[in-house]
């Protein structure tokens, strides 16, 4: 079912509404898991944007120092 998925290449809403679908089928005792499981996923995700919001600012920083070093 994975595989069929995938090569659909299901847009942003048809994959919310598939997740939904799927987890209302998830036994209950799986629930606490599957949301501890997201909420780290969802964690990292503020971290990695936070990291290339560091990351951009040190390359600017870093082009204008290379720009007052050249003059």
């Amino acid at each position: 079912m994975y595989l069929c998925f995938k090569a659909l290449k299901m847009t942003t809403k048809d994959l919310r509404k598939e997740i939904n679908r799927v987890i209302q089928e998830v036994p209950e005792n799986f629930l606490e898991d599957i949301l501890s499981y997201l909420r780290n996923i969802e964690k990292k995700s503020k971290m990695d944007i936070e990291a290339l919001s560091d990351l951009k600012r040190i390359f600017k920083e870093d082009q204008e120092l290379l720009e007052k070093l050249a003059k």
